[in-house]
């Protein structure tokens, strides 16, 4: 049973279960103003006229992320709403896909102005699908017709200017960007602003690696070394496919970029990214997780 929370903190404040990290990011913006960074949020519905497969997912993955996400959500947005300017959500809002799910998105994003997919949008059913879930452009493809019913933003690319900054959000939950993004985002720097990247998957230093690494080691080890992992998953496909390579390595010389915002690991922290960008990866929103970023 997941335990309820004024039983266990009678005394705690609605605001005081939120755990808020807090960034102040210069810059350049032509007014200065403030961001709710959420993400991972995992909502688990079903209706009871859903499929089998559906219930049990309900049942297993609630169990997981421990059955308060839509309260999380909920009191993240009704935190924002008198906080700060914008809300962003970096992806993983839902868990898999259903037609509950999916009314969840369509009911929320209106408090939300930003936002990114991630991998677990594309899950019509994790590992209980009738054919394997591959992480690739193919399968991304075919599983987002039910995602553009829902998401109000181009699943693939946005760009959207906020006092003066460039606020870009991609897909790339599967580690790899596409030549088309790269070409949008290109001519993006050409309008000449300040970029805020916001994506899903980090773009990973060696330090966000070694994080991610150390975090979900289900072993719970120490750290043994100071050597960084060998490289694996989204890391490897970053580091192995041509275009994606060619982008980051890019991303790390444009002096446009300021800041990229992202989630997918569930933990916390921040990285020197380029000269000019720090990347700030925040915990997972189903923890009560978000971060306050004030631009300037």
């Amino acid at each position: 049973a997941v335990a309820d929370g004024p039983s266990v903190f009678p005394r705690r404040g609605r605001w005081e279960q939120l755990v808020l990290g807090y960034a102040h990011v210069e810059v350049g913006a032509t007014k200065p103003f403030s961001l709710l960074h959420i993400s991972d949020t995992h909502l688990t519905a079903a209706y009871p006229d859903e499929s089998d497969v559906k219930q049990k997912l309900k049942a297993v993955r609630t169990e997981c992320f421990g059955g308060r996400q839509e309260e999380a959500l909920r009191d993240s947005l009704a935190w924002a709403k008198d906080n700060v300017d914008y809300v962003l959500h970096t992806g993983d809002l839902i868990d898999w896909q259903s037609r509950a799910n999916l009314d969840l998105v369509k009911k929320y994003y209106g408090n939300m102005a930003l936002g990114s997919v991630g991998n677990h949008e594309y899950s019509p059913s994790m590992w209980l699908s009738p054919e394997k879930e591959t992480k690739d452009d193919c399968w991304r493809e075919k599983s987002a017709s039910l995602l553009h019913t829902a998401y109000p933003f181009d699943l693939s690319f946005v760009a959207k200017v906020v006092n003066g900054v460039n606020f870009v959000m991609l897909d790339n939950v599967f580690g790899g960007v596409s030549s088309r993004q790269v070409e949008r985002f290109c001519a993006e720097v050409k309008k000449g602003l300040p970029i805020v990247l916001c994506a899903h998957v980090p773009f990973f230093t060696d330090r966000i690696w070694q994080a991610s690494c150390k975090y979900w080691n289900r072993n719970g080890q120490r750290f043994e070394s100071a050597a960084i992992p060998p490289a694996t998953g989204d890391l490897k496909r970053q580091r192995e496919d041509p275009v994606t390579r060619d982008f980051i390595a890019y991303l790390k010389s444009e002096r446009l970029l300021k800041a990229i915002l992202t989630g997918h690991l569930h933990i916390t922290m921040q990285d020197r990214f380029s000269p000019t960008a720090m990347e700030y990866v925040v915990g997972g929103n189903f923890m009560f997780h978000g971060e306050e970023v004030l631009f300037v």
